[in-house]
């Protein structure tokens, strides 16, 4: 179920069969399954789009310095050069995959400057906490332009970087306290004693800084990485100049252990963030606007509302359909009954493995013989299994996937009693029917395996709207073709459907303030019948700052999507399934609407936004 950011940085590039793309030759077809996919292949923009690449990955690979104007201004010069060269584009002289290409990167570039935008206005939040790293960034610059260093000099900058660094905290200590007081004061309904205050000079020795959880998390974070670049400006130096060590040795060493202290600080003793199970749950609502923005650069054409509402209706339909599962197990409309006695069958230790690699035998087996989609013999090969840590668990409670395994979570003698008995439940035997195919075949693992053989100048526009979106179809269209045979299976195929709108539903309302991280983990378990250990992990990675603020509703967002998609290419007969799927994956992974617009050669223009409204023709 979770990505990693490297699944996004690889893209996916898909299936090389052949197939055309406009919908004069999306016609009606026999059960013919070959077909040319050359002009799916064949953008004419693809060089500018890999110049765009380049170039952004050239300039954002050398001015690597973490929270610096330098970089900002740098990036938002690349792109506004970019945007410039994008309007002297003749699109009318695009052929549809070029026109397809040139949307793509007009999104992505509005994308980018809104992001930056954001990153400055994160940074500005703060300046006070990272008001030290000036010297060291100025340094780093100086390196880059390999102008010599003074190294006399250079040791006096650094050596003020622990006073600096105590009167920071100072400041904290003192905001710490304030705010414990005030705490204080609030639990006993006393007010606040001002008098005291009144005395005081209007200057006070120490200014208190108050920080709220999430930006000390932040800062942390911020703080570590500052220490990263001073960290590269002397390994370069040390050993090589003997001057330079002579100087910089000592006030290097204290400066990287006051920084590395400082963002220990942040993180444990102002967010609360210890390493242990009981940490507080932290995260950064990015607020209304941004959420917007980014469905906007996502090609969704609904508000964080709609969407939400879209989620609560699909909620509602898995509530209904566990129902059905649970009369037909014998517990009546006691579906939580129903799950806890699904949630029960668990295989014995040690025995997870071999059960996860059935299940992918047996999901390849009805992919293949259904012919729903292309499975060359070297992608049935080349998979295997890895376990998931005990330590990985607190964030991948469940199935992930990367390279070539499926990372299978389980229990370990090493965990506590209950933790092991909520691991073993949340990955029963009939949760893991249906989370296998999601990550193997014909989920991710599928997509992995076919990442850079097709059309790979659109790797850089990966959505989750089309990566998870793609393993949220195959879950809805095997419930379709039965790949639930048991009551049981369907509750564990219904369980992750009704996590997915459950995503949907607290991911955006946590971003518009309408949502604590607590009561997300209570909707959780409450409403969708998660192990505590399991939502703890959910949310705890939903708001890490680790995704986009979209992503967790791209899983059933992006299935509606192509759900729709094969509505209107296969249940009209102008596809087959096969056809459909192998066509499909060719376009690469881009936003659904606009693979739409080639599979049916939609009219395009160099202002199209966002308009399919996909959402009710999806409904079941």
């Amino acid at each position: 179920m979770q990505r990693f950011c490297l699944f996004l940085a690889v893209g996916l590039a898909f299936l090389r069969t052949e197939c055309a793309s406009t919908a004069s030759e999306v016609s009606p077809l026999s059960n013919e399954t070959t077909i040319d996919l050359t002009v799916v292949r064949n953008s004419n923009l693809q060089d500018f789009v890999r110049e765009f690449q380049a170039d952004w990955g050239s300039v954002s690979g050398f001015y690597e310095l973490p929270w610096s104007e330098t970089r900002f201004d740098r990036l938002d010069s690349l792109f506004k050069g970019w945007k410039d060269r994008l309007t002297k584009v003749d699109f009318d002289h695009l052929n549809q995959q070029g026109r397809l290409d040139y949307l793509l990167v007009r999104n992505k570039l509005d994308h980018e400057v809104g992001s930056l935008s954001l990153a400055r206005k994160r940074l500005a939040e703060m300046e006070e906490l990272l008001s030290f790293r000036a010297p060291i960034q100025k340094l780093e610059r100086s390196r880059w332009r390999m102008e010599n260093v003074d190294a006399q000099a250079a040791a006096a900058e650094i050596s003020t970087l622990p006073d600096k660094l105590k009167k920071l905290r100072e400041r904290l200590e003192k905001g710490k306290k304030q705010k414990d007081e005030a705490k204080a004061d609030r639990s006993k309904d006393e007010k606040p004693k001002t008098e005291e205050i009144a005395d005081k000079p209007k200057k006070e020795e120490v200014v208190p800084l108050k920080l709220s959880p999430s930006l000390a998390r932040r800062s942390a974070a911020a703080v570590s990485e500052v220490r990263g670049t001073l960290k590269a400006w002397f390994t370069f130096y040390d050993g090589y100049q003997p001057d330079f060590s002579w100087w910089l040795k000592k006030p290097y060493t204290d400066a990287a252990a006051a920084l590395e202290d400082f963002s220990k600080y942040l993180r444990e003793e102002i967010a609360g963030l210890k390493g242990k199970d009981e940490d507080p749950l932290i995260g950064d609502p990015i607020g209304a606007e941004p959420l917007e923005n980014e469905l906007r650069a996502e090609m969704i054409p609904y508000t964080a509302a709609e969407l939400i509402a879209i989620g609560e209706r699909e909620f509602a339909w898995c509530e209904k359909e566990m129902k059905k599962a649970a009369a037909e197990m014998g517990f009546g409309d006691d579906w939580k009954a129903a799950m806890a006695k699904v949630k029960a069958d668990f295989v014995p230790p040690g025995k997870q493995d071999d059960f996860v690699a059935e299940q992918g035998r047996l999901a390849t087996k009805f992919v293949k013989e259904r012919n729903l989609i292309t499975v060359t013999p070297e992608c049935e090969e080349l998979w295997r299994l890895t376990m998931v840590s005990p330590e990985g668990q607190k964030t991948l409670p469940y199935a992930a996937y990367g390279g070539h395994s499926m990372m299978v979570a389980y229990a370990k003698d090493e965990m506590k009693h209950e933790d092991k008995l909520m691991s073993m439940r949340g990955n029963n035997r009939h949760f893991t029917h249906i989370v296998t195919p999601h990550e193997l075949i014909p989920g991710h693992h599928l997509q992995i395996y076919v990442a850079g053989r097709n059309n790979t100048h659109r790797s850089i526009f990966s959505t989750p709207f089309l990566v998870e979106g793609w393993a949220l179809y195959w879950e809805m269209r095997l419930w379709d073709l039965g790949w639930g045979e048991t009551p049981q299976d369907r509750i564990g195929m219904l369980f992750w459907r009704m996590h997915r709108a459950a995503r949907i539903i607290v991911s955006l309302k946590f971003h518009l303030g309408k949502m604590t991280p607590t009561e997300m983990v209570d909707f959780l378990v409450d409403r969708v019948g998660h192990e505590k250990l399991g939502a703890t992990s959910e949310v705890r990675r939903f708001i890490g700052g680790d995704y986009s603020p979209v992503y967790q509703c791209g899983y059933m967002i992006g299935g509606m999507q192509i759900r729709t998609l094969h509505k209107e290419l296969v249940e009209s007969k102008k596809m087959t399934e096969r056809q459909f799927h192998d066509t499909f994956t060719a376009y690469n992974a881009i936003s659904v609407e606009l693979i739409r617009a080639g599979m049916e050669n939609l009219p395009l223009t160099r202002d199209t936004q966002a308009q399919w409204r996909f959402a009710d023709a999806a409904q079941n």
